[in-house]
């Protein structure tokens, strides 16, 4: 890894560092941990956590969670363990591949589940030239995989979240229909008018309940960029800088 830079997420609530080229953490992860139902006392696992960023900004928003969090590359899960100690927040970090978990892992159930998967597929486009980056954004490793880990590390009842490309939403709600129910979706649009282009989708395990569409989250203000600086929406705003929830619709 030739370099690092810190980024402040949570209006600064968080510091993150991460590789100064290569994968870096955007607001996909700050989403995903947003819209994660946890209470303080239970158990959440991440699947390719990267540096941390999802799983810390979680622990951030909801004290005396219980973290873990699984990572492939040794040096991106060096940074987690660095930046979980830097931000003195609770992030056990294991370096494994996730189709072969250590056995103690495997021996272990979560209340929470949550994955931001590589969103690219590799048989349909050509690989990033940095290693660390094609690892964290191609697809080596099927969806479908991902959802079994998943499902098998989740506890009776409970909660798996996945943050997504939206056109990967069919093969997703595929392979969680198998395993798991009460499925539900929320797509997050750009802004109005416009095609959703990220999805969060939420399975329990042993749940009955029909599969559930959400209405889209929008993301920015107005049809189109018209001027300097940010135009999140004030939901949105909250979500990236007072670490607010991201709550599906009852």
């Amino acid at each position: 890894m030739s370099g690092t830079s810190d980024n402040a997420y949570l209006g600064g609530r968080l510091m993150i560092r991460q590789p100064a080229r290569g994968y870096r953490a955007g607001v996909d992860p700050v989403f995903l941990a947003a819209s994660v139902p946890a209470r303080p006392g239970e158990t959440v696992l991440e699947l390719g956590c990267g540096v941390g960023t999802a799983a810390l900004c979680l622990a951030a928003r909801v004290p005396g969670l219980m973290m873990t969090g699984v990572e492939l590359q040794a040096d991106y899960a060096a940074l987690a363990r660095e930046n979980a100690t830097a931000n003195a927040l609770p992030l056990e970090v294991v370096t494994g591949d996730l189709a072969a978990l250590p056995a103690d892992l495997r021996q272990r159930q979560f209340t929470h589940v949550i994955a931001n998967p590589p969103y690219f597929d590799r048989t349909a486009g050509s690989r990033a030239h940095d290693t660390g980056r094609e690892t964290a954004m191609g697809e080596a490793l099927p969806l479908d995989t991902w959802v079994d880990i998943a499902a098998r590390r989740l506890a009776p009842k409970g909660i798996a979240t996945f943050i997504h490309r939206a056109e990967r939403l069919p093969d997703l709600l595929g392979a969680m229909r198998s395993r798991l129910g009460s499925l539900e979706c929320l797509p997050l649009q750009p802004r109005t008018g416009r095609e959703a282009k990220l999805i969060l989708l939420r399975g329990r395990k042993n749940g009955r309940a029909a599969f559930r569409l959400h209405a889209p989250v929008r993301l920015h203000d107005g049809t189109a960029h018209e001027k300097d600086g940010e135009d999140y929406t004030a939901q949105i705003r909250a979500v990236l800088r007072d670490g607010a929830a991201l709550d599906f619709p009852n």
